[in-house]
């Protein structure tokens, strides 16, 4: 917490001090008395299939690797979207030299997650993903193609090699990097979550795909809030 709090400070980023509270460092903190095995999702989605989720010994979470989705390797190298730790790591410096990972190996995605509590506490993740964030601080070994944010390169070095893998259909990313479709409608029908991490959002105009987030949109009570669509769509 306190090497997150010094980067928010150095950065001048103390409006955001609140996200802080929602880093995976923090996770052992969300509950009091974790049963043996407590699976938390950081989306709004139904998770009731990733109860069923075995993780394998010695793991303390699942991911979903960058790798995985059928048919997004030749989009994913047409935008220059990171998958490898070399996007997200500085291999000029000698601490990340040391940690003997090849700078080819495909990464995770962080943002969805299963995590065994016990596990995380019992391998003192919290304190190795600490150790991590207050390196960078100090010596910024992050890569700096790194496309923002502080949490996901060391959950990259901490969990290499050390995960379950999820099924990549509970996060299918890379929607909104272009007004056109690149993935079929059949496909996404079969996703579990869907991530528009692009600029072209599905609530501005263009986007693709609109019905499957309409789907799930709640209107703003207030009305502030609304649907930016082209004129033959209102």
């Amino acid at each position: 917490m306190y090497v997150y709090k010094s980067y928010l400070d150095a950065t001048k980023l103390k409006a955001i001090e609140s996200i802080v509270m929602l880093s995976p460092t923090t996770l052992p903190r969300w509950r009091r008395a974790p049963p043996p095995v407590a699976r938390l999702l950081k989306r709004a989605c139904d998770i009731r299939h990733l109860f069923g989720i075995y993780l394998r010994r010695g793991h303390a979470a699942a991911f979903a690797t960058d790798c995985d989705l059928p048919g997004a390797h030749e989009m994913v190298q047409s935008i220059g979207m990171q998958t490898t730790y070399m996007g997200f790591l500085d291999y000029r410096k000698q601490e990340v030299k040391d940690l003997g990972i090849n700078p080819s190996d495909c990464t995770f995605n962080p943002g969805v997650f299963v995590a065994n509590i016990k596990e995380w506490k019992k391998l003192k993740i919290t304190k190795q993903l600490e150790k991590w964030m207050e390196l960078n601080f100090r010596q910024n070994i992050y890569s700096s193609s790194m496309a923002g944010g502080v949490a996901t390169p060391p959950m990259l070095i901490v969990f290499h090699a050390k995960f379950t893998r999820l099924d990549p259909l509970w996060h299918v990313r890379h929607l909104g990097w272009s007004p056109d479709p690149f993935y079929s409608t059949s496909f996404l029908q079969r996703a579990q979550l869907l991530h528009w991490n692009g600029p072209f959002k599905p609530w501005n105009y263009p986007a693709v795909h609109l019905d499957m987030w309409e789907k799930w949109f709640i209107p703003d009570p207030s009305g502030k809030f609304i649907l930016i669509r082209s004129d033959k769509d209102s």
